[in-house]
């Protein structure tokens, strides 16, 4: 018999459960499906937002958006569109009655374990297709799924439940390629971070203006020093490069952020006579201040083992 067993909600970032069915099978078969929950919500922010992980004769799909991905586990002989449908309906359900801030700021897993009425609703109606009151997203979602295939994981490309292996690289049709070595996720963006990263392209801005009017002055007096242009310019591309810095994970990041405050300090010393001293004081500050905010914005460690 084809039907839909259970479904859970899980957050992308960390794999933190949001909601999930509270009536799922106890079998064995069914219990080694939930093993294969948790380890795919460990990878979430690594696949594809549309995928399908076969394991004998059970089937897991889930869809991925904004920050959030919505699983379910259905016999291997239930259908793909219904399927998809299904988790289209949680996801609109799920946006509509919780905000992203809720989401990106929960800490309890089952935090939001009441949104388990809807789910219970929905999925009887999907295991009772002769119940079902439309059926006007089958045909769009066929299609949909047609044109762009959920990508198929193999439980290989998992591992184990005690060591997980790398997923390989794999072509999804419209996402690209998985790297086998992902980059490394840094911890969310704080309030003062954002600061910091709006007043260091502010900082790029007004030294790239700057550069510019002093090759404007170069050009109308030959006297003009051109050494002030290219201070000018290393300024803005130090400003940009604490801004990637504060963004993306490289490797010796914090090493990076202190060199790029020197070359900021450098810089703003040797135009000490093109600028006054609370604009020297602001440049440096803010130099200063994003070199913090990258030094605080740490990688995130292993994602906390949430019994999914």
């Amino acid at each position: 018999m084809s039907m839909i067993l259970s479904a859970s909600v899980v957050r992308v970032r960390d794999g933190l459960p949001l909601s999930a069915s509270t009536d799922y099978d106890q079998s064995t078969g069914t219990q080694e499906c939930r093993k294969y929950f948790k380890m795919l919500s460990k990878k979430l922010s690594q696949l594809p937002d549309r995928c399908t992980l076969k394991t004998g004769q059970y089937n897991i799909n889930f869809i991925s958006s904004l920050g959030v991905s919505y699983m379910m586990l259905c016999t291997e002989n239930y259908p793909s569109v219904l399927a998809f449908c299904f988790l289209d309906e949680l996801q609109k359900e799920f946006i509509t009655t919780y905000n992203m801030m809720k989401t990106n700021t929960a800490v309890r897993p089952y935090c939001f374990i009441e949104f388990d009425n809807f789910i219970q609703r929905t999925k009887q109606r999907y295991n009772n297709t002769r119940s079902l009151s439309t059926k006007m997203n089958l045909a769009d979602m066929q299609t949909e799924i047609k044109l762009r295939p959920p990508y198929q994981i193999s439980p290989s490309e998992l591992g184990s439940a005690n060591g997980f292996a790398h997923l390989a690289v794999a072509e999804y049709k419209g996402t690209g390629k998985i790297s086998a070595a992902p980059h490394q996720r840094l911890e969310p963006v704080t309030l003062p971070g954002i600061v910091s990263f709006v007043l260091s392209l502010l900082c790029g801005a007004l030294n790239l203006i700057r550069g510019f009017h002093a090759i404007e002055s170069l050009l109308q007096n030959e006297g003009e020093d051109f050494s002030y242009v290219i201070a000018f310019f290393l300024g803005t591309a130090a400003c940009l490069y604490q801004c990637y810095l504060f963004v993306y994970y490289t490797g010796w990041r914090n090493a990076k952020s202190f060199l790029t405050f020197g070359l900021i300090c450098l810089c703003n010393m040797y135009l000490y006579e093109l600028r006054n001293l609370w604009q020297l004081f602001f440049h440096v500050t803010v130099g200063a201040f994003s070199t913090l905010q990258i030094r605080l914005r740490q990688p995130q460690g292993k994602s906390p083992d949430y019994n999914v």
